[in-house]
């Protein structure tokens, strides 16, 4: 079943990751593929802030390609940002199994760099900048 949620700017972001977190269920790995500048970290941050995770917290692990955070409960939620990696090793290395078989929450950016990795039942999120500069996130569950 096809899914899809418009984002008409800045401040619809709370109630677009609000709904995408009730729609997804208890998916936990989630792959978002969009061009530079759509919005990835934007969106991603409003969806941590909605599982309570403070917004100064919540930054692109560009350099660091991941960054953990606690959310409601304490619960770890790891953001990956794969856009510096140029050889799955890279990935590896950083026991990037370890934590998708965490049964945690993974949001990760650029995982076309890392495709062969990912694990079967990743949900694939397309984020699309329309004419009007809204965006529109896709998937299919």
């Amino acid at each position: 079943m096809k899914h899809e949620i418009l984002i008409q700017n800045l401040e619809d972001l709370p109630r677009a990751a609000q709904a995408f977190l009730q729609e997804i269920g208890d998916r936990t790995l989630l792959a978002f593929y969009a061009p530079m500048g759509a919005g990835k970290t934007t969106f991603i941050t409003a969806v941590c802030k909605e599982l309570g995770v403070e917004e100064d917290a919540i930054s692109s692990p560009t350099f660091a390609i991941v960054n953990e955070y606690r959310g409601n409960g304490g619960r770890p939620i790891f953001h990956f940002d794969f856009y510096r990696i140029e050889k799955e090793a890279e990935a590896l290395d950083i026991g990037l199994y370890d934590y998708l078989d965490s049964g945690q929450l993974c949001l990760m950016e650029w995982p076309q760099n890392i495709e062969a990795l990912l694990p079967e039942e990743s949900l694939k999120v397309q984020i699309t900048i329309l004419p009007d500069g809204s965006r529109r996130l896709e998937w299919e569950q």
